[in-house]
């Protein structure tokens, strides 16, 4: 077999394919492949064409993608994607192989463009991220739904450049793409410093496109790769190099945030929250200012991202639980011992027969009423005090994951018809778990025990409760933003104990 060296020399030049393409220019290589430009004989258009041979640098992974990308490319149908022409095997002198032919974008990447020292303006910029999720979200509506990842400047061309508009914008090679019907696959693809963490584990979701479209935006904002540029605690570090207005930059941070889910599931939300960001929060406090009021976001684990429609709230899992109410009075007396538990027992009976007997005393019909309710009352208070299994029972799933260092909590905040629907994950693993899911009645806030405080969120069954807690400033920040959001007042909180006392 001949080697390939890519010059302009190259054997591979004038060489004819199929009776019908002749290879006129290298486009580009990677391992295993190489890409040309070839003229269609047949109508004298240009093409381009990828060619897999096998070669001592050949894998089955590589043709696997390579099968992929032309079943891809033939179902899709889209002005800005290259269109799907042919496929087809290859016998010639230097190997055997298979082909794939594309229809040709006579335009010049992004990457291009920046080496030779094109700069971009924020209103280019915006431009280009519209017409690319325009692209992102036609890809998702399929079925099933196909992810490219591999968005990268050399991969985005822009045609028809000129002084008023950044020009028409497409995305090509689509030799790392996966839909739905590929989940299974655990290959890892894309571009150091253009790919999201989870990518490196061979998980990719539509969020993964949407990192490697913000690392893009920082590239061309900055000229820089962004694996040449800081990080902190994975975040680039990109701000510093360019003069972007505060809201576009928040929004390109948002897309490349490292965790998965603070970054927008999919294309419509990344443009929802482009084209109608938040409002900026009111200057009166949702909570008075002697209770908790703090608008300033602290340091903290806890990471807020909103749209106008839903919200999502991750946090440690240390730092939340979802329990029966009985279960918190629980957690409250399991803070004294065995001996200070059992006198509080014994003053509440003793409160209730001296009630009992007192009425009696009174009004024998008025103590007949009343009975029952007081008997009522005792049935449902005792259990609380010998710590009933229920509470344990809704508790377990946390409970048995505390234990790992990577687990934590997702809270999901929907607006649907003038209700706020709340759902609780727990995110242990590749796929969370549900663990509940209600409709918010009201938020409250407070303080817990000394220099830690809690946040309430309660749903109409009683006995159904989330609870967060944190220092003062984490509580009282999250509160704030959780009332401004959900247009839900909350309220003052007090913990059992200052109940007791006053």
């Amino acid at each position: 077999m001949a080697n390939f060296d890519g010059s302009a020399g190259s054997p591979f030049v004038n060489q004819i394919l199929h009776d019908r393409y002749q290879i006129q220019a290298l486009l580009g290589r990677k391992p295993g492949r190489q890409t040309f430009l070839a003229l269609d004989l047949k109508n004298q258009l240009p093409v381009v064409i990828k060619l897999l041979l096998f070669s001592p640098d050949f894998t089955w992974e590589d043709l696997k993608l390579f099968e992929r990308e032309a079943e891809t490319l033939k179902a899709l149908n889209h002005p800005a994607i290259p269109q799907y022409l042919d496929f087809f095997e290859v016998e010639i002198e230097f190997g055997k192989g298979f082909a794939l032919v594309q229809g040709y974008i006579e335009a010049r990447s992004l990457q291009q463009l920046i080496q030779d020292g094109c700069r971009f303006s924020e209103a280019e910029l915006t431009a280009i991220a519209k017409d690319l999720l325009d692209i992102l979200e036609y890809l998702y509506r399929l079925q099933p739904p196909v992810i490219h990842r591999d968005i990268k400047p050399s991969n985005v061309l822009l045609k028809n450049r000129s002084g008023n508009s950044p020009g028409e914008v497409y995305l090509i090679d689509f030799g790392s793409v996966q839909t739905a019907a590929h989940s299974g696959t655990v290959t890892v693809v894309g571009t150091y410093g253009y790919m999201p963490p989870e990518q490196f584990g061979g998980r990719s979701l539509p969020a993964s496109d949407l990192y490697g479209v913000g690392m893009t935006l920082i590239y061309l904002a900055t000229g820089q790769h962004p694996a040449d540029l800081p990080q902190n605690d994975l975040h680039v570090e990109f701000k510093h190099l360019t003069s972007l207005s505060g809201s576009f930059i928040s929004w390109i941070e948002w897309l490349t945030d490292p965790s998965l889910t603070q970054r927008p599931a999919t294309a419509q939300d990344a443009r929802l929250h482009f084209l109608k960001p938040p409002q900026e929060p009111k200057a009166a406090l949702t909570l008075p200012k002697k209770h908790l009021g703090i608008t300033t976001r602290p340091s903290s684990s806890i990471f807020l991202k909103a749209t106008q429609t839903t919200l999502q709230l991750e946090l440690p899992l240390k730092q939340i639980q979802y329990t029966f109410s009985g279960k918190i009075l629980n957690k409250f007396l399991n803070k004294y011992s065995d001996r200070e538990r059992s006198l509080i027992m014994w003053a509440c009976l003793a409160v209730i027969s001296i009630t009992v007997c007192a009425l009696i005393f009174i009004d024998w019909f008025l103590a007949l009423l009343l009975l029952p309710m007081l008997i009522l009352s005792f049935s449902r208070f005792l259990p609380i005090l010998q710590d009933t299994d229920g509470g344990e029972a809704v508790d377990m799933s946390f409970e048995s994951a505390r234990s790992l260092p990577i687990a934590s909590a997702n809270v999901t905040f929907q607006k649907k018809d003038k209700v706020v629907i709340v759902t609780l994950n727990l995110l242990k693993s590749v796929e969370p778990t549900e663990i509940f899911q209600g409709r918010l009645m009201s938020i409250s806030a407070g303080e817990d025990v000394p220099t830690r405080y809690r946040l309430n969120l309660n749903f109409p069954a009683d006995d159904q409760i989330i609870v967060v807690d944190g220092d003062r400033q984490e509580i009282g920040w999250l509160c704030n933003e959780l009332s401004e959001w959900t247009g839900i007042r909350a309220k003052p909180w007090r913990n059992l104990q200052s109940r007791l006392n006053g």
